[in-house]
């Protein structure tokens, strides 16, 4: 049965938070709120944790993880950003983008793309998320929650508990209202932005 934390919206509670990440670093997973939406996110060293999330969301080994950062020079430790992308994304954050870029030598293999030797990097912006990683310390290994069969994330935590009460540890709510739709994906793994997937992010900034 999964613990409900529920944690203020624009004054996480440094007691709630640190519940949180001693269940990161006990491999827990989380159901946690985003700028775009729920989202699945265990720490990067849990191993169990990725396949978790995949079967949870019926995903297989070609789904591109994220990883969640708290800025952009957390980012920028995870994955290889040129020039070309450098002053565009560093633009687009903190917000609700995802970008996929290569990865760099320290992210475990196991979370990339298994062909492009790719990840997906976000920073979100939202207060909770923030604090989280700040506390945490490291990226977080996250993927939106969206169900099999289903297009757009999970918006209540109440729900999600529902859903998800025997396949999860924790479900974070902030009781504020989480937007309905997952982030906008551009994948720069070529060299030039490609959007793949239109979210809550605006593409047209990464579009001709």
């Amino acid at each position: 049965m999964a613990r409900y934390l529920d944690i203020h919206p624009d004054n996480p509670q440094q007691r709630l938070l640190q519940q949180v990440v001693d269940a990161l670093n006990d491999d827990q997973l989380i159901a946690y709120p985003t700028d775009s939406g729920y989202a699945l996110g265990s720490r990067i060293g849990n191993k169990s944790g990725r396949m978790r999330i995949l079967d949870i969301r019926g995903l297989d080994e070609r789904h591109h993880f994220t990883l969640v950062c708290k800025d952009f020079s957390q980012l920028g430790q995870m994955v290889h950003v040129d020039n070309s992308a450098f002053r565009a994304i560093r633009a687009a954050t903190p917000g609700p983008y995802t970008f996929i870029l290569p990865a760099m030598p320290d992210v475990p293999r196991r979370l990339l793309h298994p062909k492009k030797k790719t990840v997906g990097v976000r920073i979100p912006d939202h207060t909770f998320v923030r604090a989280l990683l700040e506390l945490l310390g490291e990226p977080l290994l996250s993927s939106t929650l969206i169900m099999p069969g289903e297009t757009e994330p999970r918006t209540s935590g109440w729900d999600v508990k529902e859903t998800l009460d025997h396949v999860v540890d924790v479900v974070v709510e902030t009781g504020v209202d989480t937007p309905a739709e997952p982030t906008t994906v551009i994948d720069w793994s070529e060299g030039a932005p490609e959007v793949v997937r239109v979210g809550a992010g605006d593409p047209s900034r990464f579009e001709g």
